[in-house]
């Protein structure tokens, strides 16, 4: 599309009030491809042997990395996409920004906050079902390391 500056950004003000609601064709697929609620559920027991090994690892590696310091928390979900990690007041966006040096890209920290901004910066959101179990383990491995690094710095400079 070619327009100027101004009517660019007055079309991608239209177009993002145009993507907010949700995709009724996509919704119709759904439907038709499942056709009822006992099909959704052999569906989702399916993804569940794929998606549940994966978060079970990065509990473990979590409870085994950290569980015996107190600056971390995390949700154990039943279900969903995410596990919430929560650090240290202050630290989620260091420890994010160290990860990512590393090679290992997290969302934004805070990104399960209304816009992203987590008042506490200590929300960091693992979405654990796209990588490889190989390749989630080594992440968390970082994302651990960081959280360790992170903390301590925090708490020296504190003292």
């Amino acid at each position: 599309m070619a327009a100027s500056e101004e009517n660019i950004t007055f079309i991608k003000k239209q177009l993002a009030i145009q993507t907010i609601g949700p995709d009724k064709i996509n919704q119709l697929r759904h439907v038709r491809f499942f056709k009822d609620l006992e099909n959704i559920t052999l569906h989702m027991k399916k993804h569940a042997q794929f998606i549940k090994p994966k978060f079970d690892m990065v509990l473990n590696v979590l409870n085994s990395q950290l569980g015996d310091y107190e600056i971390t928390s995390w949700s154990k979900p039943n279900g969903g996409y995410f596990i919430s990690l929560n650090t240290l007041d202050g630290c989620a966006t260091e420890v994010v920004k160290l990860a990512s040096q590393l090679g290992v890209t997290f969302t934004k920290a805070g990104a399960a906050f209304p816009y992203g901004k987590d008042p506490r910066d200590r929300n960091i959101r693992i979405a654990p079902t796209f990588p490889t179990l190989k390749e989630l383990k080594t992440a968390i491995e970082v994302l651990c390391l960081c959280i360790k690094l992170v903390s301590i710095n925090k708490v020296l400079h504190e003292k």
